[in-house]
């Protein structure tokens, strides 16, 4: 059974807009948080919403509403304009997160489902020694540092209220209308350009499709295992930076060009230019046990990793041609 109606905040976002279409094609009406309406689809109720943040008001959007899943955020920026960007994050994804739970504990709601981020959990792993959900928490950057508090603040509320609180931390997430790096490294290889990684074979990294993300958000709306639980997820399938780049070409139709640069050499020159960063989202590894999740909830990823990397691909075209 259904929840009545499910809130998704972020609703025009990434993630959110997939959950959205998910719950319409499974007949759940919804509540869409967006900043200006523009739907006309059945089964959801659009209201307009002020940005995320300790003064927005949430009542319009909480009416009849039983489930929230909140996929808005002020998200990790490549290239920070704020002076004081944790004080930014905070705002938004720590103090507004937090006045958005409260009134929902207000007004009736029943569960809350909080989609945080693997930073929580850190910036790497060693090889075969994945995060887990139960290892202590060690944010770096003032995003994963603001998921980390609001999942403290939720934690909080939810011991001293009805509220149930389900947390879910992603890595990577990639799919149709998917941006940022993974869109650039999916265009690069679909150009047939030149790419230094064909030595990247030794480091394993976790990714999950948006499929398999959404997937297991709407399991998270019913299950009553979900509750009080915090879930790392992943496809399943780890990959080197050399085979993801490879499977991808596989999806695009085309020959992947990778060229045997070493990997010291990749090193030295991403700290050449103050990009450490950049090297360890490329040659890092950083992996995912999402094993207690699949147990727990009796789930598994309903595709694959190249079924994902197909679905990037033909996004990709349908957006080329208009579709």
């Amino acid at each position: 059974m259904m929840p009545s109606r499910v809130l998704v905040t972020g609703a025009t976002g990434f993630v959110g807009r997939a959950v959205v279409e998910r719950l319409v094609r499974d007949g759940s009406p919804v509540t869409a948080s967006v900043r200006r309406k523009s739907s006309t689809r059945t089964g959801v109720r659009e209201v307009q919403v002020a940005d995320l943040g300790p003064a927005t008001d949430w009542t319009a959007a909480l009416e009849e509403c039983d489930v929230v899943v909140h996929c808005a955020a002020r998200v990790h920026v490549m290239n920070e304009t704020a002076t004081d960007p944790l004080a930014a994050h905070r705002n938004a994804n720590v103090e507004g997160t937090l006045s958005l739970a409260k009134q929902a504990a207000a007004a009736g709601v029943r569960r809350f489902i909080f989609i945080s981020s693997i930073k929580v959990n850190g910036e790497g792993t060693a090889l075969g020694k994945p995060y887990r959900a139960s290892d202590r928490p060690a944010p770096v950057d003032p995003y994963g540092i603001s998921k980390f508090e609001a999942e403290q603040a939720l934690q909080a509320l939810s011991a001293t209220s009805a509220i149930e609180l389900v947390i879910i931390r992603p890595p990577l997430v990639y799919g149709p209308g998917v941006k940022a790096n993974f869109l650039s490294m999916v265009r690069w290889v679909a150009r047939g350009l030149p790419l230094p990684f064909g030595e990247a074979n030794g480091n394993r990294r976790s990714y999950v499709a948006l499929v398999n993300l959404v997937d297991l958000i709407v399991t998270c709306l019913k299950h009553p295992d979900a509750v009080g639980q915090v879930f790392l997820v992943s496809d399943g399938e780890d990959l080197s930076t050399g085979e993801l780049l490879r499977r991808t070409a596989r999806a695009l139709g085309v020959s992947s060009r990778l060229l045997p640069v070493p990997l010291s050499v990749l090193a030295f020159s991403a700290r050449a230019i103050g990009r450490r960063d950049l090297w360890q989202r490329l040659g890092g590894t950083l992996q995912v046990d999402s094993g207690p999740t699949r147990e727990r909830l009796s789930w598994n990823p309903p595709i694959t990793v190249d079924a994902g990397l197909r679905a990037v691909v033909e996004g990709l075209r349908d957006g080329a041609t208009g579709r």
